[in-house]
């Protein structure tokens, strides 16, 4: 393949993955939606995927193949915090006193808190390494030099990606301008976190 069509390769291939809904992209989402320190969280959420998917790229995936113990730590830790963060959304939507309005600092929450929650959310999910895995496997079929471009493709679809999801959910503002709306909101996301959470422990 040519120089183009790898890294084209590597930008939809990175979209069809990233793009699933998953307990981080709903909580960039809902971040986006409230417009609170969507910068940083779009940054760490690409920054992981360029650090993870160039380790991969560079081998270092077998290593994780070599350790299974490694994949089962990611997750049961990633499900019980998964199942806790939607606990916890779920307890807020049955609340009808604790909706926000979208694009308002109601309820702010500190940098800190809201980097740690969406680095748990990352990295403490054992999909992420699987589907590194796979996508370093699958750059490294296409030679010493064409890997890299496939990857950088890869590291455009993260970029891409998150920057559309975190500063681009505020045109659904006027749609969730309402508390009932959030809570609809928080109980979907809610649902989905849920889900993820029993879907890891349960392999």
């Amino acid at each position: 393949m040519d120089t183009v069509t790898l890294i084209a390769t590597g930008l939809l291939t990175g979209i069809g993955l990233i793009a699933a809904v998953g307990a981080q992209n709903a909580y960039l989402l809902r971040q986006g939606l409230r417009r609170q320190h969507v910068g940083p969280l779009v940054v760490l959420c690409a920054a992981s995927d360029v650090v993870l998917i160039g380790l991969a790229v560079l081998g270092v995936g077998a290593a994780v193949q070599e350790w299974p113990a490694f994949l089962d730590i990611a997750r049961w830790g990633g499900g019980i915090f998964v199942i806790g963060y939607g606990l916890h959304v779920g307890w807020r939507a049955l609340r009808p006193g604790a909706g926000l309005v979208a694009g308002a600092g109601g309820g702010q929450l500190s940098l800190r808190r809201a980097l740690t929650t969406m680095a748990a959310l990352t990295w403490l999910n054992p999909h992420l390494y699987l589907d590194v895995i796979v996508l370093g496997s699958i750059a490294n079929t296409h030679g010493p030099d064409g890997r890299w471009w496939y990857y950088a493709g890869l590291v455009a679809a993260s970029g891409l990606w998150f920057g559309l999801l975190g500063f681009g959910s505020r045109v659904l503002a006027p749609l969730l301008s309402r508390p009932r709306s959030w809570q609809v909101l928080d109980g979907l996301i809610a649902l989905v976190m849920l889900a993820i959470g029993v879907a890891l422990i349960t392999g």
